[in-house]
């Protein structure tokens, strides 16, 4: 039987949403052990002097436990 557990995580890029998500992904998983998904929960930009600066997101990370 195995157990998994969720945690909430943002992260924030200013390249792309899809940069962003990678970015908190590769952090989670240094810390973490059997990282197994993402559910993307928000999607927020910045915007300054007429464009994007920052894309930022809020994810919740699924991770089955030792």
């Amino acid at each position: 039987m195995s157990v998994a557990k969720v945690i909430e995580i943002s992260s924030s890029s200013s390249k792309s949403f899809e940069d962003a998500i990678e970015q908190g992904l590769k952090r989670a998983e240094s810390s973490l052990n059997n990282v197994k998904g993402a559910w993307i929960a928000e999607q927020k930009v910045d915007f300054e002097d007429g464009r994007i600066s920052q894309y930022r997101v809020i994810m919740r990370v699924t991770f089955v436990l030792d």
